[in-house]
């Protein structure tokens, strides 16, 4: 059987899209669980995700790097002719309104967002009583459950993002605060206060008023909420125990076969489609950030799917109401930001051999998930269900509308891919936030990213028919030509390095990973 540990150190990719740096990982998982391990544990390697933010010096994300078809012939060439990013903003810009959405909107208005740093649901700034520090990258799930909170009950916050000790030191300032480090943790008047369940408990106790999330104590619909929450322990610990380790690979499938079983019957007992009802609870605020990350680590690491074939209806549908919500919409991951991101956070995830075929999928390995067309987004696509589907004009605008905002910043961070290794290496093996990119290649990443954001906006069969054609060829002809290899190296950089939901969501991640193959294989195939 196959060993796989990924590494237990890491960075995060962010698209210099987005202002942000990285945050901190499972706080607990190496602390209050010890998985099985076999005498011979895995190696350490792979990747995780996000797009990093120039910015934000700390952004990387440790992600093992794939290898283009053909891979950067250092003979081919293309041409500088794609419109100016000046005419690619106005385009955008007339789609948006075409469609009437806005991709550049202030994040901290509206719904909920990644990259929101003061949230007042319509209340003067005075009404803030409350600081959140989480993760720059999202992938903490005890931060997921806070912010999650804050944002169904709508209580006015601010936010402060911190590293995760696997890419980055901690600040000063925060680590006399919280000499543990761990995360998350909330103000409350100036209080601090840590431990995810502490602080949920705070929040509902303090703010009565803003949409109480669970049954009045002393109640029976509060003593089934309880021993709920004792279910999602329960889940927890079957779930890791089955990922990391290589030991009892059918005991450890039966016992997650089992306790998801509960979860079904749970989630029907009272109606659902949520575990108390009708309504969203701090029950199933709880089990989300688990459930997310079991869904997509053991389709990627098992081949095993909790939701998408229908053996849990009652799981779907939970998973259903909960993507028609813009609160967990907007904190919700992609599975090949997890399937990367959980690695270094757990120490390591066991790659059985019915997973690698599913993992191929999720990376993008097999030669078509991440090549256009891009099969449609449902509630039962596999390899990962998404049951507000796919809207292609839509999410190819969403992509193209971060690239163009932060595009300076983007291929800067994408030439560390052709670049030199940083003087100050960290934990993670492939997250170097003092990288040194190739920036002699600057103008060339340059004119491919407005070839690769011209495709998004008209699409590759326009794009290719009109007279800003991505043209390659084998000599260099002319002095607007520019060598493909370094841009190759580049573009896989910073395709491995989109991650869900800080820089963008599924839907439109998926796009720019396979805009930038678009890019890539073109190159390659010259």
């Amino acid at each position: 059987m196959k060993t796989i540990q990924k590494a237990s150190g890491c960075t995060t990719r962010s698209l210099a899209i987005l202002p942000s740096s990285l945050g901190r990982a499972f706080r607990g998982f190496s602390t209050r669980f010890q998985a099985p391990t076999s005498s011979n544990p895995p190696t350490k390697a792979h990747r995780c995700s996000v797009i990093a933010n120039s910015q934000m010096p700390n952004m990387l994300s440790g992600l093992f790097s794939k290898v283009a078809k053909g891979g950067g012939s250092d003979q081919a060439y293309f041409l500088d002719n794609a419109p100016s990013w000046d005419a690619l903003s106005q385009m955008a810009k007339a789609k948006m309104e075409a469609h009437g959405v806005d991709f550049w909107a202030d994040p901290n208005q509206g719904p909920t967002h990644p990259l929101a740093l003061k949230r007042t649901f319509g209340q003067p700034e005075s009404a803030i009583r409350v600081k959140l520090y989480r993760d720059h990258a999202a992938w903490c799930p005890y931060c997921h459950k806070v912010w999650l909170q804050l944002e169904e009950k709508r209580i006015p916050y601010t936010i402060e993002k911190i590293n995760m000790r696997c890419y980055g030191d901690k600040p000063p300032s925060f680590m006399a605060k919280v000499p543990s480090g761990l995360l998350p943790v909330l103000e409350l008047d100036g209080r601090v206060v840590t431990e995810s369940a502490v602080i949920m408990e705070l929040l509902e106790r303090e703010f009565p008023d803003n949409k109480p999330l669970m049954p009045r104590a002393g109640s029976p619909e509060r003593a089934r909420a309880d021993q709920l929450m004792r279910l999602e322990r329960k889940l927890f610990s079957d779930w890791l125990n089955w990922l990391c380790s290589g030991w009892d690979h059918v005991g450890g499938r039966r016992r997650v076969e089992a306790v998801l079983d509960a979860v079904n019957t749970e989630l029907g007992a009272a109606g659902g489609p949520f575990f108390l009802g009708s309504e969203l609870s701090l029950v199933d605020i709880t089990f989300v950030p688990m459930v997310e990350r079991m869904a997509a680590s053991l389709a990627y690491y098992k081949g095993f799917y909790v939701r998408g074939e229908g053996r849990w209806p009652a799981v779907e549908a939970w998973f259903n109401a909960l993507e028609q919500r813009d609160t967990y919409m907007g904190t919700k991951s992609d599975y090949y930001t997890h399937s990367h991101d959980l690695p270094p956070q757990l120490g390591g995830c066991h790659m059985s051999p019915e997973g690698e075929t599913v993992s191929a999928m999720i990376d993008g390995t097999d030669g078509r998930s991440w090549r256009l067309p891009l099969a449609p987004l449902s509630a039962t696509s596999l390899p990962e269900p998404y049951s507000r589907g796919d809207h292609p004009e839509l999410d190819k605008l969403e992509a193209a509308a971060k690239m163009i905002k932060n595009h300076e910043a983007v291929a800067k961070f994408a030439l560390r891919g052709p670049g030199k290794p940083g003087p100050r290496p960290v934990a993670a093996p492939l997250a170097d936030p003092t990288g040194v990119p190739a920036l002699e290649h600057l103008p060339a990443m340059d004119a491919a990213l407005r070839h690769v954001v011209h495709a998004l906006l008209v699409g590759v069969e326009a794009k290719q028919v009109s007279a800003e054609a991505l043209q390659v060829s084998s000599s260099a002809g002319g002095p607007s030509a520019f060598t493909g290899a370094p841009v190759v190296s580049a573009a896989e950089y910073l395709r491995d390095r989109v991650g869900v939901p800080r820089d963008m969501k599924f839907p439109a991640a998926r796009q720019l990973r396979a805009h930038l193959n678009y890019l890539i294989d073109q190159l390659a195939a010259s």
